[in-house]
């Protein structure tokens, strides 16, 4: 099964990225635009600004000073967008014949964005992304867990330590010259990467762009962190409390940075593990010994560094060790005993089912827009779309066991468990009345013996045979009452 995405690629003399691909199946033109720009290059105390970016670019700009939406949705067009740790990107699906409508608004809010920033906008998106974050992790059912784990697993200075939607706090504290400074920095055309395909000529396609891009000011050129482990030591244990019915086990472990070798076979392994019925962990936790209601496993490569999530949930009121352990042993299986070639077969099909489900769209998220611009901005080859599926087919099983040794001690184990249902006894019935000291205690001391040595020390032992030790004390009749006066 092969597959090839033909495209074209230009750059801007301000260096935009600009990447067309035709697909005339349907009249509908997929606007991708990615800015290489995500939590990571955030700092400790500043946190949530590539998020809440994400927000404000669509409250207006300069030369369309009032609802970005609104003009979109007249002709009938999705949009949307994300960040991550390490990208920011937005994209709109529209009828072909409006194509040149969203370049313009996607064009002003680039160069014109902070001439109509202003406190009250900004105000309003730091509340709705600070609503979303109560909505999305604080008041959501196993929604604490993820917050907990990624500062666990990137532990600081770690630019992964914190989550990509920010602290409250440093929400709260955030200013409106900081977000701008922000913008500034990392919100141009030289940080950009825009993805056009569907029906479209490309040859027009350049030219709008360089007519709504070309005199965008370029910024300063942005340094690159390009790899960046964890220095996570030892099984960091958590475990939590919350408002669910049944008790649910995390296992994650940092590994190894995305379009690599090894973050390939770990995403075979995530399906072999824990990818369907037939998977090793499903069958033998939920199938056969039913201890687990559920399990999946998954890889997340990132741009400096990845990582491997397990995550199963247990029965009420049963210890989750069990299930950890279960885990554990698997895990160590895979690396003494190589994965079958059936689970190969299985599992590197089903990996590439998928990105062929995902060529079948044009725009959205995933759709042939987004993955070229995923490569351009992550591989620096929009062309990889058509070759990355080879890294997983060269893949063997023992690379597999291999890349089952990074699963190591190195780990966060986080256990979340239904709050305890705690009550209060019946009230006393007078708090006001002081309790009266009860009858006279009878106790009777142990018995000293006494010796005394002929240089006239004294020995006073007491035996106490509770405890397997000896406690030793000298007292000399001497103080600081007898220092000489001139010595004191």
């Amino acid at each position: 099964m092969t597959t090839s995405i033909s495209f074209e690629k230009k750059i801007l003399p301000n260096g935009l990225h600009v990447i067309t691909h035709v697909d005339k199946s349907i009249p509908v033109a997929a606007v991708n635009l990615w800015y290489h720009v995500g939590s990571k290059n955030e700092e400790p105390g500043k946190t949530g600004f590539a998020h809440l970016f994400e927000h404000i670019m669509f409250e207006g700009s300069k030369n369309h000073n009032k609802d970005y939406f609104e003009p979109l949705q007249k002709v009938g067009a999705n949009i949307n967008g994300s960040t991550s740790n390490d990208a920011t990107n937005y994209w709109e699906d529209i009828p072909s014949n409006s194509l040149e409508l969203a370049l313009w608004l996607e064009s002003d809010r680039m160069g014109f964005l902070l001439d109509a920033l202003d406190q009250n906008r900004f105000d309003l998106q730091r509340e709705v992304v600070k609503n979303e974050r109560r909505q999305s992790y604080e008041n959501r059912p196993y929604g604490m867990a993820y917050l907990l784990l990624q500062e666990a697993l990137f532990p600081s200075p770690h630019p992964y330590n914190w989550p990509v939607i920010g602290s409250q706090k440093d929400l709260n504290d955030a200013n409106l010259e900081d977000v701008k400074e922000f913008f500034k920095r990392y919100y141009h055309p030289n940080n950009a990467s825009l993805s056009i395909a569907g029906d479209i000529n490309p040859e027009e396609v350049f030219k709008l762009t360089e007519k709504y891009f070309g005199d965008l000011q370029p910024g300063e050129p942005v340094d690159r962190l390009l790899s960046s482990s964890s220095n996570l030591n030892g099984d960091t244990k958590i475990e939590i409390e919350d408002s669910v019915q049944l008790p649910r086990l995390y296992l994650a472990w940092p590994t190894v940075p995305d379009l690599t070798e090894s973050q390939a076979a770990l995403d075979i392994l995530s399906i072999i593990l824990a990818g369907g019925r037939s998977s090793r962990l499903e069958k033998k936790l939920v199938i056969d010994s039913q201890i687990a209601y559920d399990i999946n496993a998954y890889h997340h490569g990132q741009e400096i560094c990845g990582e491997f999530h397990i995550i199963a949930t247990g029965k009420p009121n049963d210890s989750l060790d069990k299930i950890k352990q279960e885990i554990l042993n698997e895990i160590t299986n895979i690396i003494s005993s190589p994965p079958s070639q059936h689970e190969m077969e299985r599992s590197i099909n089903n990996i590439e089912a998928m990105h062929i489900r995902q060529l079948e769209k044009v725009g959205g998220f995933g759709g042939k827009a987004d993955q070229l611009n995923y490569y351009n901005v992550m591989k620096g080859d929009p062309g990889f779309i058509n070759l990355d599926i080879e890294r997983y087919k060269k893949i063997t099983p023992d690379q597999i066991s291999n890349a089952a040794k990074l699963l190591n001690e190195n780990r966060v184990s986080l256990s979340v468990l239904p709050k305890q249902n705690l009550t209060i006894s019946s009230p006393i019935s007078d708090r006001t009345k002081m309790p009266v000291t009860q009858k006279r205690m009878e106790f009777a001391p142990p018995s000293p013996q006494r010796i005394k040595l002929n240089n006239n020390v004294d020995i006073v032992l007491i035996e106490k045979p509770d405890l397997p030790l000896v406690s030793i004390g000298l007292l000399t009749n001497l103080g600081a009452s007898s220092d000489p006066i001139k010595n004191p």
